[in-house]
């Protein structure tokens, strides 16, 4: 397992629609160690791998209920309405009030091929839609009526 390197905002890959993918190998299995490695050592909720330069649907999360890793997921049911600040590990020091459902039902791949589905409110919703956005080339700094700076 390695550290990876964050890709930032201005980056063409990060505007890229990812690719699904077809086969779930030892490679991809080294990607998803190597993303949650890069997550936790950047104190991120979540990572997308455009985000680490690699544009397959991938992602993972951990928002306090431990890692979820997702390969081509698929947002499946979305209920409710909340908006709240958002920040992204590929816009470092920004932060933005996005609006996002506050209910999100996702079914996806684990890492061995079996199909998973997860639910999550609050925080966990937001992140699925996150980083699920990165897969189709979105930043939440499109989607946000302000951006300002963190420290």
């Amino acid at each position: 397992m390695a550290l990876r390197n964050i890709v930032l905002d201005g980056d063409e890959g990060l505007r890229k629609k990812s690719r699904p993918v077809t086969e779930i190998t030892d490679k991809i299995r080294t990607l998803l160690d190597d993303m949650a490695d890069t997550m936790y050592d950047a104190c991120g909720a979540g990572l997308a791998a455009p985000q680490v330069g690699v544009l397959r649907r991938i992602f993972i999360v951990d928002a306090g209920e431990g890692l979820m890793e997702l390969i081509n997921p698929e947002i499946i049911e979305t209920k409710g309405s909340a908006v709240e600040d958002e920040a992204c590990l590929s816009v470092p020091g920004r932060c933005g009030e996005v609006e996002r459902p506050e209910y999100v039902k996702i079914k996806a791949l684990d890492r061995y091929g079996n199909e998973v589905v997860y639910e999550g409110t609050e925080l966990l919703a937001r992140a699925f839609c996150h980083e699920n956005d990165h897969l189709d080339g979105i930043l939440y700094t499109d989607i946000t009526s302000e951006l300002w700076d963190i420290e």
